[in-house]
């Protein structure tokens, strides 16, 4: 008999609408509205190329994930994938590598966020935002999860909202001449100054690693199939949408704003999408997407304590996290997963405030190598997946698998063997490799001695 209780199921109470938000509010974020700056320096126009490129990867990799998701729609995801159809090494350390991910992500969140209200309240102390940013988001989960999903749809709609009214205003502007005296400015500045690719290939390979890092955040739609309402359906229809808007919203609005202004300006006056608002003659474009970061802040906070606490409570269900962390209260929550979380979460807050910056410097890397390791986990589980498992033509997403899954899987190892070449980002594999390094030495001490095949074996059971 299974040790799994009816009271250890989470409740389906997402709808397909709700995922593909929370799925777009966790990838689309801060760094294509202010961040974005940085890596069009490097690249020029030709950062384009580099979001096509890893739009690519990312499509393979939703695509890959959703034919497991359908086959085993559960809250673990990638982890229970791993642990399944490659190993209980693998599982243990993808979903304690993504667990630390977002982990890193809500205390830099909680940080920005408190900065953000600074715009606004220069005299209160930042730790104060900070903390009530982290309670608040924390009391959105604490409440019954169709109506968390139901406001971060809404949190998610503001990021959504802005960037469509950019590329569409940026195109009035590009085709029209609004905003610009009635003279239309063209798409010129994609090859003007300097060339499509100014800096060249080298410039174009050197922001891939920041651009994989903005589509990361998408395979958190995968962690909403534990509690998906009629998961087969809304799972497969999710995983076709939303990748396909997240490419939109990100090339399209970084084309606009590179056919606008000359990329090398880029930056030096401020975000982008403040100087197109302003083009547009509205007034305090700062003070709103002051506003509409915050948002993208909080929603990114509120996002990455669901998945945390998701996939804590995954892990106890394979015995590789106090057992504790799988209970559930009568909301059907994973409520010690979340308190788990969000006090981690508080110690990070004051960690960032005391420690020295070098070392939350080198624990953000360690975040970034985890969004390249989630996704080379997928990739491998569903090479594994398709050879152990038999799906229908009408689960089947991926074409071309596994063969397309392949391909994928260089691309992603190669990406992140071109980190090493750039002072930028070669912490973030060096101090990567030292946490998986510890994982396995933790693992090696602290698996159990017996552990089921599979926990769809278990499930069967019940």
């Amino acid at each position: 008999m299974s040790n799994h209780s009816e009271a250890d199921s989470l409740r389906r109470g997402l709808s397909e609408r709700q995922m593909n938000l929370m799925a777009l509010g966790a990838a689309i974020g801060v760094g294509l509205f202010l961040g974005s700056a940085t890596a069009i320096k490097s690249a020029g126009p030709a950062i384009l190329v580099a979001y096509g490129v890893c739009g690519l990867l990312a499509y393979v990799v939703m695509r890959a994930l959703g034919e497991m998701a359908i086959h085993d729609p559960v809250a673990g995801s990638f982890s229970r994938y791993a642990y399944n159809y490659v190993g209980h090494r693998a599982g243990f350390l993808t979903g304690w590598t993504y667990w630390f991910y977002w982990i890193i992500s809500i205390m830099a969140e909680v940080t920005a966020a408190a900065i953000y209200m600074h715009y606004w309240f220069p005299e209160v102390p930042s730790w104060i935002w900070a903390l009530a940013s982290l309670f608040s988001m924390t009391a959105l989960n604490l409440i019954a999860v169709r109506a968390f999903g139901e406001l971060e749809f809404w949190f998610a709609s503001i990021k959504v909202i802005t960037i469509v009214v950019l590329i569409v205003s940026g195109l009035g502007i590009i085709s029209f001449g609004i905003g610009n005296g009635g003279v239309p400015t063209g798409i010129a500045n994609l090859w003007r100054h300097g060339g499509f690719a100014p800096n060249g290939v080298s410039g174009v390979l050197s922001v891939l690693p920041l651009v994989i890092f903005s589509y990361i955040g998408i395979e958190m739609l995968g962690l909403t199939a534990g509690e998906a309402r009629n998961p087969k359906q809304t799972i497969k229809r999710a995983v076709s949408s939303v990748f396909w808007r997240i490419a939109i919203f990100y090339v399209g609005a970084l084309f606009v704003v590179l056919s606008i202004y000359p990329w090398n300006e880029i930056g030096v006056s401020g975000s982008p999408f403040v100087m197109t608002f302003e083009k547009l003659g509205i007034h305090k474009a700062a003070g709103i997407l002051n506003f509409v970061v915050l948002t993208a802040t909080l929603s990114a906070c509120n996002t990455g304590i669901f998945g945390t606490a998701r996939m804590l409570f995954n892990l106890s269900q394979q015995g590789q996290a106090p057992q504790r962390l799988k209970q559930l209260n009568r909301r059907g929550l994973p409520i010690y997963a979340i308190a788990f979380c969000v006090g981690i979460a508080l110690f990070g807050v004051a960690l960032n405030y005391f420690a020295p910056k070098g070392l939350f410097v080198a624990l953000t890397a360690v975040a970034a190598f985890a969004g390249i390791f989630t996704w080379t986990s997928i990739l491998v589980s569903h090479i594994q997946f398709r050879k152990q498992v038999t799906i229908s033509a009408q689960d089947t997403l991926l074409k071309g698998a596994p063969f397309v899954t392949y391909i994928a899987l260089a691309l992603i190892l190669g990406i992140a063997a071109l980190m090493l070449f750039f002072d930028e980002t070669r912490p973030a594999i060096l101090i990567g490799l030292a946490w998986a390094v510890l994982l396995n030495v933790v693992y090696a001490f602290a698996r159990p001695k017996r552990a089921p095949a599979t926990l769809d074996a278990i499930e069967a059971m019940e």
